[in-house]
């Protein structure tokens, strides 16, 4: 349970350590504020004081986990937590900022230096129409994450098991208000969830005329190492549905 539990979050150990440890504390401190405030108004325990302690703690348990996630070093965790479950309990997506409603917030997939990725970027940068609004990658050693830093882009860090088999990409794209998505050197097959999701809404970009030089291991500069040593005199790109 616990490993599913990190994988789900996609931290490392030492820090689900402490997410751990800071819902254990919230929800013993909240429970204690509860009681404090209930005993000011209540001298025993009867079934008003229960009837008002559940919806108290509930209250107080956001704000206590917050409080005790600043010295523990996940603020940033929880905050997002909470949003999350905010919005799936509202039933809405979560805003983003200052989203126009009128303007398409693209995900760029890429698992690489993230030189496609910079170029879509600044193409869009002052466009009224489209919006890069997210980077997912599945290489924390990718280029691609300083290029999304330098642009203030946020990013979906995924794992193959989160991936492929679970919903949270989805969860998070759909928190994003994501409506379209390039792979621009996404090294994965993308699964039948996120294809039923986004129909006709997400392209494929690849550095060679399809249907050759495709396939596995072909990305990168090993396709135009394959194009060349093959003597071709013509090559290209290929963009295509998914």
């Amino acid at each position: 349970m616990l490993h599913r539990l990190k994988e789900r979050w996609q931290v490392s150990w030492p820090r689900f350590v402490l997410i751990f440890i800071t819902f254990a504390l919230g929800g013993s401190a909240c429970a204690r504020a509860g009681s404090w405030l209930l005993s000011l108004v209540f001298s025993e325990k009867n079934i008003a004081y229960w009837l008002l302690y559940i919806p108290i703690i509930s209250i107080l348990w956001p704000l206590s986990v917050l409080l005790i996630s600043i010295p523990l070093g996940q603020f940033r965790f929880f905050r997002k937590y909470l949003s999350k479950m905010g919005a799936r309990i509202s039933g809405k997506r979560l805003k983003r900022g200052n989203i126009n409603p009128q303007q398409h917030q693209l995900a760029i997939f890429a698992s690489g230096t993230g030189t496609n990725a910079a170029n879509i970027i600044e193409y869009f940068r002052n466009s009224t129409k489209v919006r890069v609004a997210l980077i997912v990658c599945n290489n924390p050693k990718a280029g691609v994450l300083q290029i999304a830093a330098d642009n203030n882009i946020p990013v979906l860090m995924v794992n193959r098991q989160g991936f492929f088999e679970t919903r949270l990409s989805l969860e998070e794209l759909q928190l994003h208000n994501i409506s379209l998505l390039v792979l621009a050197g996404f090294l994965w097959k993308i699964p039948g969830y996120l294809i039923e999701a986004f129909p006709g809404r997400i392209i494929n970009i690849h550095p060679a005329l399809l249907p050759s030089y495709g396939g596995k291991g072909m990305y990168g500069s090993r396709v135009h190492a394959a194009v060349i040593a093959a003597g071709e005199k013509e090559t290209g790109i290929t963009v295509h549905y998914v």
